[in-house]
């Protein structure tokens, strides 16, 4: 399990998040919705420990985490930009990763899932953005994690490469792993959660299940929900 308490970020004079508060259950797919600057990659960020927060504690399985870095092994993490060096190949750059870390790849499964096959010898800097994010897919899954971190990870996908996602994280979900996912996609979210965290002005305003949002604001659809939920915290 996951727990956040009092979480507070500034960067500058901009308050990023004010005494986030959450809890996360092990297993199931959680998505962190919420507007541009809302505070959700801060707080992925912070989970990861890429972000140090100035008050407040973050926990996984009653340990915290704060300062540590070995938990970070059990951890896979997709950002919202990848920023790879344009001179290796995808091929070169699996490898590096690979490198790297001493658990056992599953990346000819993903290159086979993400159909990255006629790419594997191509430049990084000559890849479209879909590709890119397709090759980032690839390095997050490559490593089987319990804690699975996704900001933004429909960035750019075609319809059949979000369908080839959309039943990856099922599997994963299946295995009884813990995935965090921030989207701007409602669809997508709507079809794969089994939470919704919604975050506004760096403080969660819902957390619960679609049916229950949904209930909630009295809407058909999660967009509609969110919008509702946007539309009744504005002054």
């Amino acid at each position: 399990m996951i727990r956040i308490d009092n979480l507070k970020k500034r960067f500058g004079r901009l308050e990023v998040l004010k005494s986030l508060c959450l809890e996360i259950n092990a297993g199931g797919i959680i998505s962190v919705l919420g507007p541009n600057g809302s505070g959700k990659t801060t707080l992925i960020k912070s989970i990861l420990g890429m972000v140090v927060p100035d008050n407040g504690s973050i926990t996984i399985d009653g340990r915290s985490v704060l300062r540590r870095w070995r938990y970070r092994d059990n951890i896979s993490y997709l950002p919202q930009i990848a920023h790879f060096p344009g001179n290796l190949s995808v091929t070169e750059l699996v490898r590096m990763v690979r490198d790297l870390r001493s658990k056992e790849s599953r990346h000819p499964e993903m290159i086979e899932l993400f159909e990255l096959e006629p790419f594997l010898n191509k430049k990084l800097s000559n890849l479209s953005g879909g590709t890119k994010q397709k090759v980032n897919l690839v390095l997050t899954f490559m490593f089987e994690s319990d804690l699975i971190l996704l900001d933004e990870p429909t960035a750019g996908l075609d319809p059949i490469s979000l369908i080839h996602l959309r039943e990856l994280l099922q599997r994963e979900r299946s295995k009884g792993r813990t995935i965090i996912v921030t989207t701007h996609i409602m669809s997508f979210a709507e079809e794969i959660s089994d939470e919704i965290v919604f975050v506004l002005d760096g403080k969660i305003h819902f957390k619960g299940s679609v049916t229950q949002i949904q209930d909630d604001t009295g809407q058909a659809t999660l967009e509609t929900a969110i919008a509702a939920l946007l539309r009744s915290s504005q002054p």
